[in-house]
């Protein structure tokens, strides 16, 4: 039987950060839109990275949140904004994500994100709540509330698949990739069924030059997922 070696990258806060990192329970709701792609480009930071466009001029933005359960770094929520991408100058055929916003709840998550991902993690209000047939989370920016979106807890139409793919970042300024394999949600949900909100505050306003609100290309919903993360590389 062949095993993954362990590797510690070190401590945070007296706490060991090894990989890969087993993610054991999370739900998550995801939804994709498309926008355009120069003002996509416009919130991508850096140089090292492009768009990848799924149609002339189209981005493709995700908006994936996340109600962490069981995860080393905490049982924390966390709303990931971000956009279909490469490294600039890849084959078309090389694409990843590029998470330009990355807010969470808890104070231990955001410190080992930034630290040894690149993750751009800082702390806000984040609620999660949920009903019998849905479920409601609130994103707050400062004193303002950014986004609200809920959806339905659409049922599972089978068993999840675990799709590898990679998350890109700036690791203390360098071009930084880091390999997942994640739960793909089988609970699909009908565009008009996601009902989103923009409200006030830097967030909000981004996501309105990106053309939000308005009806999602798709969206998904699930319980009871998980990952692994491996440790990043250099680009």
């Amino acid at each position: 039987m062949t095993t993954t070696p362990i590797t510690t990258w070190g401590t945070i806060d007296g706490r060991e950060i090894t990989f890969p990192m087993a993610v054991d329970d999370f739900n998550s709701a995801t939804l994709g839109f498309s926008v355009p792609a120069d003002a996509a480009a416009a919130l991508l930071p850096g140089d090292a990275f492009e768009i990848a466009e799924i149609g002339p001029g189209t981005a493709q933005l995700i908006i994936s949140i996340v109600d962490y359960r069981q995860n080393p770094w905490g049982d924390y929520n966390e709303v990931n904004l971000g956009f279909l991408a490469r490294p600039a100058g890849a084959p078309e055929d090389v694409m990843g994500s590029f998470v330009y916003r990355m807010p969470v709840d808890q104070e231990f998550t955001c410190k080992a994100g930034n630290e040894v991902m690149g993750f751009p993690k800082v702390v806000v209000g984040i609620d999660a709540t949920y009903t019998d047939s849905h479920v409601t989370f609130e994103l707050r920016d400062g004193d303002d509330v950014a986004l609200t979106v809920t959806v339905p807890r659409a049922p599972a139409l089978s068993e999840a698949t675990r799709i590898d793919a990679v998350s890109y970042s700036y690791l203390d300024g360098v071009p930084q990739a880091t390999p997942l394999g994640m739960d793909l949600a089988s609970g699909f949900i009908e565009a008009d069924q996601v009902d989103l909100t923009l409200g006030t505050g830097p967030i909000a306003d981004e996501l309105r030059t990106l053309g939000l609100p308005k009806p999602a290309d798709f969206a998904t919903w699930g319980e009871g997922l998980s990952a692994v993360f491996q440790l990043g590389t250099a680009l």
